[in-house]
């Protein structure tokens, strides 16, 4: 495959056409700022975030078509490419930076730390995947690329007839997500979730779900077999793991020690099992490591870069040094703040540069094979962690430094990880429509370097002005949390539960062992790692609607071949972009009303009669969801 795409970059049709143009840089400024808000407020409620590749190609087309009254591919390109990245960064500082609340380090988000460390995670994942490019998406056959290739399909399409179809399937899923968010968390009511939990002979029985569209549509892009994966390590968390770990008070209430046992006990399970998919990663990507080394090498030792062609042509090696030069060095000084500790700073600044560099090609290589929105960017992250922690204690540093030294790492290693993933299925994208990487690459910089300034206050605005803060029920920063947690017992302030995280490592490997019988076997159903073992350290109200989203997505690809379940599904692909950009931007704007004092509406409505609105907008969220996915006939 990587053959004939790379044949068709070099077109002169394509090459020969703008790419970079000031409408463009606007445009994916603004997409970039937009998206990376959203993601924001996806990653801290939902755990996960997915791709904006997708939404934001549709998006540019739309405005290129309409605004502008030419629709380019290769202009619209650069615009996603660009929106794309500053959404990816916002995954890596949500994952991360919360957890310097969680643990006290700080009492308000730091704005010029934030700003800091998202613009060097950010430039590292790209400055790293640069000498990668050739190795992961130039000349490999493996890697398939689904994201990556349905992107490049949505903007080939792009100029077609059904552009329209396209936009109204964004704007109603926009409509969806920001009602139900609406009626819910500024008119209060409907509740944000479904559950209850019961003990029996002193065993708690938990079943739930969150009311949101965001997760049904979640469900949807990552498709059934992921959806149930992350089911399936809920269930073992929550229906298996929390009867058999905990007994019921009777004087308490069943539904909040379900949660205690899963906070404190359970999802350390799913740490153990993220550790082991996390190295199990690594070890499969070492070719590929050694490969990039090389070309890296190579790049040093060429005498010019000037004259290979354009289409080939990546950010000079002496530019990668000069700018990670840079990097470097603001890495040294926020790590030196971040403790005033020189011994710290050294071995800090160290481990995240390699670990940075080893899950670059870790992203980039999953990304390849099951997408950017699949990516395990937290079980990369969690490996950091407890990589990090390790040294720290094994070269004596612990205590409030220590946690916060491990926290620093992880956040830069979650940037990126996540960044260089977007960046692989970017250049991807643009490999197939005939784009300069040169081109994509700068855009890529310019997108991590506006959304870097966007996250802190975004950050700020949704802890300061929802309920419970970031921490509480509605946006739990589950990742946040743990890493808080691992970094504290690492650093002599906790203590960590090492059976149950042995557990979870024995556990991984079984999987791993499944999942190595189904390969061979050839079934299409796989049992990957990380999906399982995000599900169990996930709420599992969280993933109940992803199995619905994965199960109407099934209803709708069932009969339909393989290969044309990207045209089946894209429709509801849109649409689910829609409710997620809808559902994400609405919660940041009444987060933005609270800041200017206006407060969220009380019916005071009995609790009987919220909590039966609340099963009817279910009921009502799924079948709307049904109706706006159903793939179109073709004429």
């Amino acid at each position: 495959m990587s053959n004939t795409t790379e044949s068709n970059a070099t077109k002169p049709s394509q090459t020969s056409l703008p790419e970079i143009t000031l409408r463009v840089i606007v445009l994916g400024i603004i997409l970039s700022v937009v998206m990376g808000a959203a993601n924001v407020y996806v990653g801290l409620k939902a755990g996960m975030t997915v791709s904006a590749s997708i939404p934001a190609a549709v998006m540019s087309m739309l405005l290129f078509r309409y605004l502008f009254r030419r629709p380019s591919i290769l202009e619209a390109n650069q615009v996603q490419t660009c929106a794309s990245a500053g959404e990816s960064l916002a995954a890596g500082i949500i994952f991360t930076m919360p957890a310097m609340i969680l643990i006290g380090h700080w009492e308000s988000f730091d704005y010029w730390t934030i700003t800091i460390v998202a613009f060097t995670g950010g430039m590292l994942g790209i400055l790293f995947m640069i000498p990668m490019r050739r190795v992961f998406v130039v000349n490999n056959d493996e890697l398939k690329y689904p994201e990556g290739i349905a992107c490049a399909a949505v903007l080939n399409a792009g100029g077609q007839e059904s552009d329209a179809s396209a936009g109204r399937s964004l704007i109603f899923g926009g409509i969806l997500g920001a009602l139900v968010k609406v009626v819910g968390g500024f008119l209060s009511l409907i509740n944000g979730s479904l559950e209850t939990a019961t003990v029996v002979n002193s065993r708690i029985l938990y079943f739930g779900g969150d009311i949101s569209p965001m997760l049904i549509a979640v469900g949807f892009i990552v498709r059934l077999n992921v959806a149930i994966l992350i089911f399936i390590g809920g269930a073992l968390a929550w229906l298996i793991g929390i009867p058999l770990l905990g007994g019921g008070l009777a004087d308490g209430n069943p539904v909040d020690q379900a949660y205690g046992i899963w906070s404190g006990q359970m999802r350390y399970v799913g740490v153990g099992a993220m550790v082991v998919g996390g190295f199990s990663a690594l070890i499969a990507v070492r070719k590929g490591l050694l490969a990039a080394i090389l070309h890296l090498w190579h790049g040093f030792q060429k005498k010019s870069e000037t004259q290979e062609d354009l289409s080939q042509r990546d950010i000079p090696s002496w530019a990668i040094l000069a700018l990670g030069s840079i990097c470097l060095a603001l890495l040294a000084v926020v790590n030196f703040s971040f403790t005033n500790n020189t011994g710290i700073t050294l071995l800090s600044t160290t481990v995240m540069v390699v670990m940075g560099f080893f899950f670059t090609a870790v992203a980039s290589y999953i990304v390849g094979l099951v997408g950017n929105s699949n990516s395990p960017v937290s079980g990369m992250t969690i490996t950091a962690v407890l990589v990090a922690g390790g040294l720290l204690y094994l070269f004596n540093y612990t205590g409030a430094e220590a946690a916060v030294a491990t926290l620093g790492i992880a956040a830069i290693v979650c940037c990126v990880a996540c960044t260089s993933g977007d960046v692989c299925n970017d250049l991807k994208t643009g490999s197939i429509v005939g784009a300069s990487p040169f081109r994509q690459q700068i855009m890529q910089i310019l997108g991590v370097f506006v959304a870097a300034f966007v996250m802190a206050p975004i950050l700020t605005l949704l802890h300061e002005n929802t309920p419970g803060g970031i921490g509480g029920k509605e946006l739990s920063a589950p990742q946040a949390g743990l890493f808080a947690s691992l970094a504290e017992g690492f650093s002599g302030k906790g203590e960590l539960p090492w059976r149950l995280i042995g557990i979870g490592a024995g556990l991984g490997v079984v999987i791993l062992v499944i999942d190595e019988f189904l390969k061979k076997q050839k079934f299409k159903f796989r049992a990957h790692l990380m999906p399982i073992a995000v599900g169990m350290y996930l709420p599992f109200g969280l993933a109940t609607p992803i199995l619905v989203g994965g199960l109407i997505a099934y209803f709708y690809s069932r009969n339909i071949p393989e290969k044309d379940h990207e045209e089946t599904l894209h429709r509801g692909v849109l649409f689910s972009s829609g409710v997620i950009a809808g559902e994400a931007l609405t919660a940041v704007g009444i987060a933005g009303l609270a800041a200017w004092g206006i407060q969220s509406l009380d019916f005071k409505l009995s609790s009987s009669t919220v909590t039966l609105l609340t099963a009817l907008a279910a009921i009502a969220i799924v079948v709307a969801f049904s109706l706006f996915t159903r793939p179109q006939k073709n004429k």
